[in-house]
């Protein structure tokens, strides 16, 4: 409406000037002066009705950049089973295994390039949960060069609010020194049969009279 309006009002203009430039015989060259009027008005009038919805198609709205949550895994059949898995397959069992202790969201992203986040989590009250798995046999401890690597990038580069290395065998001395020094959630062969067999919390929530997770020894 308002650009009917000033149309309207250009027109009138010019048809004023027009009937003014006739009566008094200046000379002007009325009809090219008109002419280069009504293309200037239909300019204006263009540019300004087309700019609003450039401005929209630039700035939509934050729900378009939303990213939707990772599916949770399966958590029936064998799912849970650690032992009928390789190492890749172990990554999925731990997966279950959050998405069945109320994690709101939970992906394995395990593979070349990973930076030592095999599982990522999120917990219901919206901790984020970083694991990496170590699928070994009981003979093959995990050592002190795997928990410096996964120390080096769970909470810098992964952001983690708790940070868990969990594995079929166990931990050497130094491995586990280091992982309590650093706050870093270790569960062994036998936390994850308890965790497992729902005999244990989950690695992000603390033992009765254990300090919260992710909390540095002093």
């Amino acid at each position: 409406m308002l650009a009917l309006g000033l149309l309207g009002t250009g027109i009138a203009g010019l048809a004023a000037f027009s009937k003014a430039a006739a009566e008094t015989d200046g000379g002007l060259p009325v009809a090219p002066v008109v002419a280069l009027g009504v293309l200037l008005l239909g300019a204006l009038l263009a540019r300004w009705s087309l700019a609003p919805s450039r401005r929209r198609v630039r700035a939509p709205g934050p729900a378009a950049y939303a990213e939707p949550p990772a599916e949770l895994p399966d958590v029936g059949g064998g799912a849970l089973d650690h032992g009928a898995v390789d190492a890749d397959g172990f990554e999925h069992t731990v997966a279950a295994l959050c998405a069945r202790d109320g994690c709101i969201s939970v992906e394995v992203v395990g593979g070349a390039g990973d930076l030592g986040a095999d599982v990522l989590a999120t917990t219901a009250d919206g901790r984020r949960v970083v694991l990496q798995c170590k699928h070994y046999a009981e003979d093959n401890r995990v050592g002190s060069q795997d928990l410096q690597r996964f120390g080096g990038t769970c909470f810098a580069v992964h952001d983690a609010d708790v940070a868990v290395i969990v594995t079929t065998s166990s931990f050497t001395a130094p491995a586990a020194e280091y992982a309590d020094a650093c706050g870093i959630v270790r569960v062994d062969g036998e936390g994850l049969a308890a965790w497992t067999e729902l005999g244990a919390p989950p690695p992000w929530e603390p033992a009765v009279g254990a300090p919260a997770p992710g909390t540095p020894s002093s």
